[in-house]
């Protein structure tokens, strides 16, 4: 079962929550999401458990952990997002709003 952990304080590392979680059972592997341009925690990961999740789930959900009050459920599958459309077409220009306008002096 792959869970979702939110609410992490932002110093804990991927180690530190994989231990958090093998209290409960066999983890498969845990991962810390980190910001993609300045490298820091985003303050939530996902562990993926063989065995214990359910048990990891309920006792950790709500917990105080490392001084912030964490949350835990089953993840769901990432939906699939729209690309960020750039051009979103109208407007331009300065002072004076659409096609090329602006300011006659």
């Amino acid at each position: 079962m792959n869970l979702y952990v939110s609410g992490l304080n932002f110093k804990m590392t991927t180690a530190e929550l994989q231990t958090l979680f093998e209290q409960y059972g066999t983890v498969t592997s845990a991962k810390i999401i980190n910001d993609k341009m300045t490298g820091r925690s985003r303050g939530f990961g996902f562990v993926e458990m063989s065995s214990g999740a359910d048990t990891a789930m309920s006792e950790l959900n709500g917990a105080e952990i490392m001084g912030k009050t964490i949350n835990v459920s089953e993840a769901r599958p990432q939906t699939e997002r729209k690309p960020f459309n750039n051009n979103r077409g109208g407007g331009g220009g300065n002072y004076g709003g659409g096609g090329g306008g602006g300011r006659r002096w």
